[in-house]
């Protein structure tokens, strides 16, 4: 079992940068691809994006390409989401979940409780 905790939410003005990150407790997650989601009011929760158990491969949804950036530190049991020229769009609660499978789908086995993020205009 693995529980997955985030942290770095919060509210920035449009334009502007956060991190969030997310901790790994119970089973170590080295072993398993990382993936961060998103759920904004009224929507469905979407991929941002994802890190294969090793770090070396990636993947974006295209409307944040370029301005998030996803890594993990194995030794730590982290993953964190560094989050660059913020828009409003970019509001929503964000999730972060690990998966055997390197996957852009919401199938993922382990989920956190999720952080806000919050971007003014």
């Amino acid at each position: 079992q693995v529980q997955l905790v985030e942290s770095g939410g919060g509210l920035v003005p449009a334009g502007g940068s956060l991190s969030v990150s997310c901790a790994g407790s119970g089973r170590n997650i080295r072993t398993y691809n990382m993936g961060w989601f998103r759920q904004a009011p009224g929507k469905e929760r979407e991929f941002v994006a994802t890190i294969r158990w090793d770090g070396i491969r990636t993947s974006y949804t295209d409307s944040v390409k370029d301005r998030f950036t996803i890594s993990r530190d194995n030794a730590k049991n982290t993953v964190s989401l560094q989050m660059n020229n913020l828009n409003p769009e970019d509001t929503a609660v964000y999730y972060c979940a690990a998966s055997d499978a390197f996957s852009m789908t919401t199938d993922y086995k382990y989920w956190g409780q999720g952080t806000q993020v919050t971007v003014s205009s």
